[in-house]
C-alpha cells in the first residue's frame, strides 16, 4: 500500500493529534467518567510501584465515580467482596491486645505470610487503607452490621501514642496528623469512638497549630494544607468544634480560628486563582480541596475567589479526563479525585455533594 493511501496513524502522529486537542474550559464530566472507567479496568504501568496502595487507588476510582453520579458503572458486589477479602482478622479475642492492628491491608501482597525463616510480613493492615476500605464499602451501601468492626476498633487503640498521635501500623512507622484523621474518620464511619482517646488526640492537634495559624504534620513543623485539613476535619468529626464555627464565638475556641482563617485565605494565589499547600510553593489541584475543605468546615468558603479557582482547575483538567497536579501535566488518580471533590465544593451541576470532613458523599453521624 502506498504511503499516501495508508489510513493508519503512527504513534507519534497519534500523540500529536491528542496533544492538539484543546483543554475544555468547562467541567468535562463524561470524559472524567471514561477516565475513571479505564482506571477501574486496568491501571497504567506507572502505577506498578503503587501496588501496595491498590486499595487507595480503588478508593479514588469508586468514590470518584460516585461524585460523578456514575456509581452504576461499578460491579458493586465484586468490589465489596474484594475489599472484604483484604481485612485482617485475629485468631481469637486475646489477639486484640497483642499490639497488632486488625484493619485492612492495602493490597493482596501485604497479606503474604512469614517466610521459612520466620521473618515478619513486610506490610501489615494500615490505618489509611482501612479508611479507604470503609469509605468504599459505605459508598457502595454495604451493611456495616455484617462487618467485623470490633476487631478494627479494639485493635486501633494499640496505635495511639502517649502524646495522642497515631501510628498507621503497629510498629516502625511515623506518627502525625494524617493518622489521627484516619482514626477519627474510621471511628465516625463505624459510629464507635471507643478506639480513640479524643482528649489526647485533641491535645496533639492543638500542639500542631503553628504560629502562623496553619497546622504542621507534627508539633513545631511547617504549616501545610493537608495537615491543616486533617487537624480541622478530625476536630469536627470528634465533635470538638462546631460546623460553621465563624458564626459562633470563636474567641472561646481552643484553636486560633482567626489566624487559621487568615492562613487559609492567603493560600489562594492572586496570580492564577489556585491554592498552594505551603508558603512560597506552586499552586496545586489537590489543595483546592485540602485548603478549600478547611474553609468549608469553618463556614468561610464564601471568601474564596470561586471564579479564579475554577479557571485554575480548568487549566489542570486533562484532555484525557481527570486532573493533573498542575497545568499541562498528565492526569493521575490522586489529583483527579481531589479535583472532583473541589468542584463538588464549588457546587458544580451534575455532581453529588460531598461530606467535607470525610471526603466522600457519605456523611458522618454528628456528635453535636
Amino acid at each position: 500500500m502506498a504511503e499516501e493511501d495508508n489510513e493508519f496513524l503512527s504513534l507519534s502522529d497519534l500523540e500529536s493529534e491528542l496533544d492538539s486537542i484543546p483543554i475544555p474550559m468547562f467541567f468535562d464530566r463524561n470524559r472524567h467518567i471514561c477516565y475513571l472507567e479505564m482506571m477501574l479496568e486496568l491501571l497504567p504501568s506507572p502505577y506498578q510501584s503503587q501496588e501496595i496502595n491498590r486499595l487507595t487507588l480503588a478508593y479514588f476510582v469508586v468514590c470518584g465515580l460516585d461524585i460523578l453520579r456514575s456509581l452504576d458503572r461499578v460491579d458493586k458486589e465484586g468490589v465489596i467482596n474484594w475489599v472484604l477479602s483484604l481485612q485482617a482478622h485475629p485468631q481469637d479475642e486475646a489477639d486484640l491486645s497483642n499490639g497488632q492492628f486488625y484493619g485492612f491491608h492495602g493490597s493482596r501482597s501485604s497479606q503474604f505470610q512469614p517466610n521459612d525463616y520466620g521473618n515478619a510480613i513486610p506490610n501489615c493492615s494500615h490505618l489509611a487503607s482501612t479508611y479507604c476500605a470503609l469509605s468504599i464499602l459505605k459508598t457502595l451501601g454495604y451493611d456495616f452490621s455484617l462487618l467485623d468492626s470490633m476487631s478494627i476498633i479494639k485493635s486501633m487503640k494499640n496505635l495511639q501514642q502517649h502524646d495522642g498521635s497515631f501510628m498507621p501500623i503497629h510498629s516502625g512507622a511515623e506518627t502525625d496528623l494524617r493518622f489521627v484523621y484516619c482514626a477519627a474518620a474510621i471511628s465516625s464511619m463505624l459510629e464507635n469512638w471507643s478506639g480513640i482517646d479524643k482528649e489526647k488526640a485533641k491535645e496533639y492537634i492543638i500542639n500542631c497549630q503553628s504560629y502562623d495559624g496553619g497546622f504542621g504534620l507534627t508539633p513545631s513543623s511547617e504549616s501545610h494544607g493537608g495537615a491543616t485539613f486533617c487537624a480541622v476535619a478530625s476536630l469536627r468529626l470528634m465533635g470538638l468544634i462546631e460546623d460553621d464555627i465563624l458564626s459562633k464565638n470563636v474567641s472561646s475556641c481552643f484553636i486560633n480560628v482567626p489566624l487559621l482563617l487568615d492562613w487559609c485565605l492567603q493560600r489562594q494565589a492572586a496570580t492564577d486563582g489556585g491554592f498552594q499547600g505551603r508558603l512560597n510553593k506552586a499552586t496545586d489541584t489537590c489543595y483546592a480541596f485540602w485548603v478549600g475543605g478547611v474553609l468549608k468546615i469553618l463556614g468561610a468558603h464564601k471568601f474564596i475567589d470561586h471564579e479564579g479557582l475554577r479557571k485554575f482547575l480548568f487549566t489542570c483538567q486533562s484532555q484525557y479526563g481527570g486532573f493533573g497536579k498542575t497545568p499541562e501535566q498528565l492526569p493521575d488518580l490522586y489529583h483527579a479525585y481531589y479535583g472532583f471533590c473541589a468542584f463538588s465544593l464549588l457546587e458544580e451541576p451534575d455532581l453529588n455533594s460531598i461530606c467535607t470532613e470525610l471526603g466522600t458523599t457519605i456523611g458522618p453521624v454528628q456528635l453535636l
